[in-house]
């Protein structure tokens, strides 16, 4: 039997959305023991949540001691559970090394070495932090899961709707894109509102340890910013050399493997010609760097996959209707205009205007152009469909 101290009889909802005081409301925070999601532990601890904090290990931590400005390494980890203790709350470390480096690193080296750009914080809130830690969450009787990730969560007339941060130069949607209606039923983002500034004053507020820590740059388990490195030693062996071709056909010299190239890279090529080149196009099986002029990077339209959709109907129905979308391809680069529609039969995103050097393996994130923060889903960029003919033929 419910008693009053746990219900609001006359329909009041907390700040989280449910019809019952803080305190009968136990909510998960994800702690990676930066300054973001250490604020959003104290704030929900402030008003009386009970609140469980969790952190997750995803590294090895003889590695993760010596990186610094990193998530859920091992500074971090220590920093996560003296915030903990100091606001009062019940800390978890959970171990899901082995998860995260199946379903994360694995991933960024097979990618990689298929000749596409991987990005793997997307691919952690995908399977550890959004699934894994969701279902952690749930077990623990949690009514929801907080993040400090800088994005909105609103209820919309169908439902809870996903919207890109306040704080545009903290927006973190393009990294969350794939964040299912059944994960955006339980998942909150107390920081989506608040300017960082603010959340740097917040844990100056809360006396927090960690109030001047510096934020995480980095890939965290890419402790020298070296993504070959990182690869060559998940992989051994994969840095086979090939040949560098021009898009004409010459065979202009040699690389030391595929891994060392980005699509629009420009520096570090090893060849001249006169005219400036660019990677126009990586072949892994053949082991070849397309280069070319920078025309040769403009894309028209995109194939995607491992969509995931947010909008109204189904995707189907949006392409059918060639609806009109905002759509970014670079978490750097801002949202542009495109349409939906078909091609080979499946859903492909097409530019009002051709994009550049945009890489297989990134994600291509849709908005609502109607108010332009509204997150319609997106998915993985499988295939780009290039403005230069010469691209798709090479």
């Amino acid at each position: 039997m419910t008693t009053p101290d746990t219900t609001w009889p006359d329909g009041r909802l907390n700040s989280f959305g449910f019809a019952k005081p803080p305190h009968a409301t136990r909510v998960v925070a994800a702690m990676s023991g930066g300054v973001d999601s250490s604020v959003v532990a104290a704030m929900l601890k402030a008003e009386g949540y009970d609140v469980i904090g969790i952190t997750l290990q995803l590294y090895d931590h003889g590695a993760a001691i010596e990186k610094k400005g990193a998530c859920c390494a091992g500074q971090d980890i220590h920093d996560a559970r003296n915030v903990a203790d100091q606001i009062g709350i019940p800390h978890y470390v959970l171990d899901y090394e082995s998860r995260f480096r199946e379903q994360v690193m694995e991933d960024f080296a097979d990618t990689y070495l298929a000749g596409s750009t991987p990005i793997p914080c997307i691919r952690c809130n995908q399977t550890v932090k959004f699934s894994d830690l969701l279902r952690t969450a749930k077990d623990l009787g949690a009514d929801c899961l907080a993040t400090g990730h800088y994005i909105r969560r609103t209820e919309g007339p169908n439902g809870p709707e996903l919207h890109r941060a306040a704080d545009a130069s903290r927006d973190q949607s393009y990294f969350l894109f794939a964040t299912t209606r059944a994960q955006l039923d339980y998942v909150r983002f107390p920081l989506g509102g608040l300017p960082k500034t603010e959340v740097r004053e917040l844990a100056d507020r809360f006396s927090l340890p960690v109030a001047a820590k510096p934020d995480s740059q980095d890939i965290c388990f890419v402790p020298e910013g070296s993504y070959a490195k990182v690869v060559e030693k998940l992989r051994p062996g994969s840095g086979r050399a090939g040949e560098i071709v021009h898009l004409d056909g010459r065979v202009l010299g040699e690389h030391d493997g595929v891994i060392n190239y980005t699509i629009g890279q420009r520096r570090g090529l090893g060849v001249a010609v006169g005219d400036p080149l660019f990677v126009v196009k990586i072949d892994a099986p053949k082991r070849r760097v397309l280069v070319g002029p920078r025309e040769a990077l403009m894309t028209r339209g995109l194939l995607l996959e491992e969509l995931n959709w947010l909008g109204l109907g189904t995707l189907e129905e949006a392409a059918r209707a060639e609806a009109r979308v905002l759509v970014r391809v670079r978490s750097t680069r801002p949202p542009v205009p495109a349409r939906l529609g078909f091609e080979e039969g499946q859903p492909a995103v097409f530019f009002d205007t051709p994009e550049e050097g945009v890489a297989r393996g990134q994600a291509a994130v849709l908005y609502d152009p109607d108010g332009e923060t509204r997150i319609l889903g997106g998915g993985f960029i499988a295939r780009s469909l290039p403005a230069d003919a010469r691209v798709a033929i090479a």
